[in-house]
């Protein structure tokens, strides 16, 4: 039953028929613009549809009555009757209509149809939105969707461009990996609009992945050669640049960048990491092994990374990463540099001469050294409030930074290789004083023999783990000063140890009850299971403290360790039941180093070899080969792997050029 529709509803119109034209006045001019046609008497509001306003603009209405004219007068009123009839119908007349057309269409009409309707239903539905629709639409659409959609037409290309699409893109990208597609694109805050440029030395392109040949490395030449050939920058510009170690940076004007290119960017280094594409630089200087290193790019001041390493040469180096200048030489040690870290302007090392050196890094100063330790000093790490060190004499000394005093920590059988500090209670930390144990003039020095360092004087919740030659990893309750758990599966020495920290980990909440002389138990998901293991009553050997009231440590996310063994292996823990998650298999001699940020873990090993791996599906993606002895220290950046080796060299593979 046909509705009826108000007069001043919508409706649908074809364009009016084209003109009829009579024989007298054949030559007479048109104006196809404007066609008359009979007014109804009551005619509704007449208004075309897309594809008919579209059939307007193209002059499809133009063509038809060419074609029209060249027709005879009666086939010209035959053919005006039906179009006329057809425009005057209703929808449903008008399907009825075409049902019938279609039934006597032979194949050659329907093939025609077919040309002509695979052009006709085309629309551009960009051209009828609205921006925000449009840019909706387009919000559902992924970055290489989107790129393709950006070829299509300009009107197009200005939409799929558009700030807004790219931001959230970037949002759901960078720092973290997509929960829809895998993938995670690194934040490179290094990104600065001052930066002072010099000349680079020359890099080398990375173009295989077979280890080096004996041969070849019985061919190098002497390592005091390459010292002397490396060695040849101007006095000036190392004075320069060391100068430029305690200037500021000038405030620059920022400068806004697309987000579509702040994606590709990041996406180009997310893909050479993924193929293991990177160019190589290496730093020559020192004239024997690296043993330790760390750099910095995201320092206050000066404009250029630093680079800082530590050899069995017993000497400490500071370097311009960027152009590979040497900045400092500190000399103070008398044996083997094994370990070091550096904050904004406090270095400290660890040596074999049993001794740790506090410097100001920038001035090039040492200020003082710290003893206690028997043997080698092998490990540190420290933080604004402790300082932690491991030792050949199987023990761990604990430093407050704020009261110089120490304690000693007891429980391994052999020697102490890793340490890292963990605060697992932000909120409880004590507001940080004006004197710390750095303070002190140059040329002091401090044993924690005799000093006393009380248990409130640590914020609660400061733990620490240990990795030690017995093949154990502890975890140590700075507070309580006890062993919490131990972490037992490595078959051969665990050599290094790294903590992603809970800010960078999607895990669930995790809440420990410490209480006085109990067991450390997780109530977050289990209450009566005891996960972190049996923890002993007793304090350590010589130490004394009161009883602590019970308290609860509570954190959002737990943190996932990393360590690496000589019994070739890679493994991931879970700190709250202290097992083993994950294991890597790949290297084929022992792991000395390794690194971890939130995309991707690295290590270094015996067999000459850095491995790059996906900790989620436990894959080594890629393989960078080039060192000549074993792969002794690594750093990892979001754009870069720095590495030390045993044969003197500290290569810089950079996966942004």
């Amino acid at each position: 039953m046909p509705s009826a529709n108000p007069p001043e509803s919508y409706v649908c119109d074809t364009l009016p028929a084209p003109k009829l034209v009579a024989e007298h006045d054949v030559s007479a001019p048109r104006r196809p613009d404007h066609p008359q046609e009979p007014t109804p008497l009551h005619a509704a509001p007449r208004k075309l549809c897309f594809r008919h306003q579209r059939m307007a603009d193209e002059g499809t209405n133009l063509r038809l009555q060419q074609s029209l004219d060249a027709m005879p007068l009666d086939e010209r009123q035959a053919v005006n009757a039906i179009w006329s009839s057809f425009s005057s119908s209703s929808h449903p007349r008008r399907a009825l209509i075409l049902q019938g057309l279609l039934t006597m269409c032979c194949f050659s009409q329907l093939s025609l149809l077919t040309e002509h309707l695979a052009h006709l239903i085309r629309i551009d539905p960009f051209a009828c939105f609205p921006r925000e629709v449009s840019l909706k639409i387009l919000g559902y659409l992924d970055a290489t969707s989107l790129c393709r959609a950006a070829q299509v037409a300009k009107r197009w290309k200005a939409l799929a461009d558009d700030d807004i699409l790219w931001r959230g893109i970037c949002e759901q990208h960078i720092g973290q990996k997509c929960a829809k597609c895998g993938w995670g694109l690194p934040i490179l805050e290094k990104k600065r609009s001052y930066r002072l440029r010099s000349i680079s030395p020359p890099t080398e392109r990375l173009i295989t992945k077979r280890p080096v040949p004996d041969e070849e490395y019985e061919s190098a030449p002497p390592l005091k050669r390459q010292r002397s050939s490396t060695r040849e920058e101007p006095e000036s510009s190392c004075q320069a640049s060391s100068c430029a170690l305690l200037t500021s940076i000038p405030s620059i004007e920022s400068v806004t960048r697309p987000w579509k290119d702040v994606y590709s960017e990041r996406m180009a280094i997310e893909r050479n990491w993924r193929r293991g594409r990177c160019t190589v630089r290496t730093l020559k200087g020192h004239s024997d092994g690296v043993m330790c290193l760390q750099f910095n790019e995201n320092l206050p001041y000066p404009a250029f990374p630093v680079l800082i390493s530590g050899s069995y040469d017993c000497t400490v180096r500071v370097w311009n990463m960027e152009t590979g200048v040497e900045l400092h030489n500190l000399k103070g040690h008398t044996l083997a540099v094994r370990a070091l870290q550096f904050d904004d302007i406090t270095l400290i090392t660890g040596s074999m001469d049993h001794t740790l050196k506090v410097w100001d890094w920038r001035r090039g100063k040492h200020i003082r050294t710290l003893t206690g330790h028997t043997d080698a000093v092998l490990c540190l790490n420290f933080d604004s409030n402790v300082l932690a060190s491991g030792s050949v004499d199987t023990t761990i000394k604990v430093w407050n930074l704020r009261t110089g005093g120490a304690f000693t920590l007891r429980g391994h059988n052999d020697r102490v290789n890793a340490v890292q500090l963990w605060d697992c209670n932000p909120s409880a930390r004590v507001e940080q004083s004006n004197v710390s144990l750095f303070d002190v003039p140059g040329g002091g020095s401090s044993s924690p023999q005799g000093s006393a360092c009380s248990a409130s004087e640590i914020d609660a919740g400061k733990m620490l783990f240990s990795a030690s030659d017995d093949g154990t990893i502890k975890l140590w309750d700075l507070t309580r000063r006890t062993c919490l758990c131990t972490m037992t599966g490595h078959m051969g020495q665990v050599q290094s140890m790294k903590l992603l920290p809970a800010s960078d980990c999607n895990s669930e909440e995790l809440s420990i009850e410490v209480a006085n002389n109990e067991r450390a138990t997780t109530s977050a998901l289990e209450p009566n299971k005891t996960p972190l293991g049996s923890v002993s009553s007793e304090w350590p050997h010589g130490t004394s403290t009161p009883p602590l009231p019970q308290t609860t440590v509570r954190f959002r996310k737990k943190p996932v360790l990393i360590s690496g063994s000589l019994d070739n292996t890679i493994r991931l823990w879970d700190i709250e039941t202290g097992k083993c998650t994950r294991t890597f298999f790949g290297h084929i001699e022992g792991v000395w180093a390794v690194a971890c940020d939130t995309m991707r873990l690295v290590s270094g090993s015996q067999d000459r070899t850095i491995k790059v791996w996906s900790p989620d599906e436990g894959k080594c993606t890629a393989t960078l080969v080039g060192h000549k002895a074993a792969v002794s220290c690594l750093a990892l950046g979001e754009d870069k792997i720095v590495s030390g080796s045993d044969d003197a060299d500290i290569k810089i593979w950079s996966f942004s050029e």
